[in-house]
């Protein structure tokens, strides 16, 4: 529910290019930093489905924060789909953005990972936020709020 909220807060007015310096001939700061949210967005949304296809009983937790990560990636410029095909979410259990080992295979353990990427993301995001400009750092700030929210559900459901 709290997560739901933050999305719609952080997708509303603001689109993929907003918040560009536009100096130079390379990517602008904002525009690595905006890259950096959408692969890291992408790796979590893969873990959330690696999890999901390991724990199918945590599906109904799982998939609406799942696919609130997918959104926060596209609202940076990825490319995350709704159904990652498994190679993707291998490639992301595997990545350093979520979590470099396979999933648990006890449910609570598998939780406690996304939980700890979810918290590991929001705290990273929250200190690059000084470094892009206005628009940009608004919408990492709801998306790193929003991942704070997630670690919350999750620590609740984990309960």
């Amino acid at each position: 529910m709290l997560a739901g909220a933050a999305s719609t807060v952080l997708l509303v007015g603001c689109s993929p290019g907003s918040g560009s310096d536009g100096s130079g001939d390379g990517p602008s700061a904002a525009d690595r930093a905006r890259a950096r949210v959408a692969r890291d967005s992408e790796a979590l949304a893969g873990r959330y489905a690696a999890v999901i296809a390991a724990h199918p009983a945590l599906a109904e937790l799982l998939e609406p924060l799942r696919a609130e990560v997918v959104r926060h990636a596209e609202a940076f410029g990825g490319g995350a789909s709704a159904t990652p095909s498994a190679s993707e979410s291998e490639s992301a259990a595997g990545s350093g953005s979520a979590s470099p080992s396979p999933v648990p295979a006890d449910e609570k353990a598998a939780l406690a990972e996304l939980v700890t990427a979810e918290k590991e993301l929001s705290d990273r995001r929250g200190k690059a936020l000084l470094e892009v400009p206005g628009e940009l750092a608004r919408l990492m700030a709801s998306v790193a709020a929003a991942g704070a929210g997630h670690a919350f559900l999750l620590t609740e459901g984990a309960k």
